[in-house]
């Protein structure tokens, strides 16, 4: 929430905005990366290519993911800014992988 200070001078008066931390860092919005299933790779290979284009993801992070587009159609891989989504999505994608993003709420 914004909160608004006035300042008086002898030369002018001014407002000055003043911003909470937690809303500056939350200008960007952000994007879920999804993987959708696969019924013509396997598992293991969904898993693999999961770690490799997301380092960042465990191996048990990457089956969990496979395991949710599996069982329910669609599976949340990573939430991030834009670029980073754009680019694991098509990585994704480049490895014979179904995947898309969305904006998150």
């Amino acid at each position: 929430m914004q909160s608004i200070n006035l300042e008086q001078s002898l030369s002018n008066n001014s407002a000055v905005i003043e911003m909470k931390p937690a809303e500056l860092k939350n200008k960007s919005p952000k994007y879920k990366v999804l993987l959708h299933n696969d019924p013509i790779n396997s598992m293991e290979y969904v898993t693999l290519a999961l770690r490799e284009v997301v380092p960042q993801l465990s191996e048990q992070d990457a089956i969990s993911i496979m395991l949710e587009a599996h069982n329910t159609g669609v599976g949340l891989v990573i939430i991030c800014d834009l670029e980073p989504a754009e680019f694991y999505s098509e990585s994704l994608k480049s490895k014979g992988i179904s995947s898309s993003i969305e904006k998150d709420d």
